[in-house]
């Protein structure tokens, strides 16, 4: 089952491919770091989780599409 952090960061990472695709990490990174200038470092690790859940969900396309 899964903590309340975890189901937060899995939303999050699912609004954010639907609305920005591929810029999905980006916007996360930015957000990750913008928590860090504030000190919010609890928000910090839910970004830096959003970003995990982003890696281990990219498309086997993206590494296909060179060709």
């Amino acid at each position: 089952m899964l903590d309340e952090n975890e189901r937060l960061a899995r939303q999050e990472a699912h609004w954010l491919v639907r609305e920005f695709g591929a810029e999905a990490p980006l916007y996360a990174a930015l957000k990750a770091e913008k928590a860090i200038e504030q000190k919010d470092f609890s928000r910090c690790a839910r970004w830096k989780r959003v970003l995990e859940i982003l890696a281990d969900h990219q498309p086997a396309q993206a590494s296909a599409s060179k060709y």
